[in-house]
């Protein structure tokens, strides 16, 4: 089998394609012949930062990825050969609240990750995926899909008629669009770049705010709400974006947060004068992964794939990724 793998700290430049022997399934696990493998910022900082993560090498990355099921272990009887399915990202996480045990279970970083063309994982670490979608659609489910899915319905309960605020048109934040049009939510859209939010609109997002030109987003935000604020937010940005989602939300409006892309620190008094629910949203298990494909399926959702890369052209997809132009998901072709 062919496998990109983490050899140093020396970066995405540094990843090399390496030769491993065949895999074969133990008991309990399933053997998947890879097809497509997507891309998180999660996965680029696992690349260019190992060492702080812990990362053993050598160490395939990517905690994304989807495929067909080519053998079974012994006592396998949740899926079957022929099976079209997605990894999990936590192979250890089968429902309730996470542990530390789960954690420590991630594809791509305590595991080996998916950017690979063969894969050895837990028969309970797969979920199927919809009929209508192509491997490189599935390939972006896992992680981004699951951690927007986590946040905003799971955790966050969005109703219909409810306000979303989503920060950013990378992965999350897109899926996060989806699903709030998907239960009837409004969503709102900040992103620096006009042609991203000209899409986002396309998509059903009801305003859109550019938030170079208008730096007091959480500003307009009220505005748009008549003053009310938003019930949701999407909090991608972390401590740097934190403080306006704070001004922004409403009273005992909920949010999620996800990433840490944005540097600062946020006054949190608001949290308390306002009665805010922060959720920290670690992905999900995989209770919530089978829950999210059946609305998937239900809507026919086709998740939105920016670019598509050759497997052997890998370190580009992860120089795309680090270049912040994309709109929607990365993907690796396998």
């Amino acid at each position: 089998m062919k496998a990109w793998e983490i050899q140093s700290a020396d970066g995405v430049d540094a990843l090399t394609m390496a030769e491993r022997p065949d895999p074969t399934p133990g008991p309990g696990q399933v053997h998947v012949k890879v097809h497509a493998s997507a891309l998180n910022y999660r996965d680029l900082m696992t690349v260019t930062d190992p060492e702080p993560r812990g990362i053993a090498y050598p160490r395939i990355p990517n905690s994304d990825g989807a495929g067909e099921i080519i053998a079974l272990g012994d006592g396998v009887t949740n899926v079957a050969i022929g099976d079209r399915v997605a990894g999990c990202f936590f192979q250890r996480w089968s429902g309730g609240k996470i542990t530390l045990d789960a954690m420590a279970s991630a594809l791509g970083g305590g595991l080996d990750g998916m950017m690979a063309s063969d894969a050895i994982l837990s028969a309970g670490g797969v979920v199927k995926i919809p009929d209508h979608l192509s491997y490189a659609e599935a390939s972006t489910l896992p992680c981004a899909a699951l951690t927007a899915w986590n946040g905003l319905v799971t955790q966050g309960g969005v109703q219909a008629g409810e306000t979303v605020l989503i920060i950013g048109t990378g992965g999350v934040s897109i899926f996060a669009l989806q699903f709030a049009i998907l239960h009837g939510a409004t969503p709102i859209v900040i992103s620096s770049s006009d042609e991203k939010l000209a899409r986002a609109s396309a998509m059903g997002a009801a305003h859109i705010i550019n938030y170079r030109e208008t730096p007091d987003w959480d500003a307009k935000v009220l505005e748009v709400t008549d003053g009310r604020g938003v019930d949701h937010v999407v909090e991608v940005g972390g401590a740097g974006t934190l403080e306006k989602s704070l001004n922004a939300i409403a009273v005992t409006g909920r949010i999620a947060v996800i990433g840490v892309l944005a540097k600062g620190a946020a006054n949190t008094q608001m949290i308390n004068r306002k009665s805010v629910q922060l959720n920290g949203i670690y992905v999900g298990n995989n209770e919530m992964f089978n829950a999210m494909n059946r609305a998937i399926a239900s809507h026919a959702l086709k998740p939105v794939v920016d670019q598509v890369f050759d497997f052997e052209d890998a370190r580009a997809a992860y120089h795309c990724m680090r270049d912040a132009g994309h709109f929607g998901k990365i993907v690796v072709s396998v």
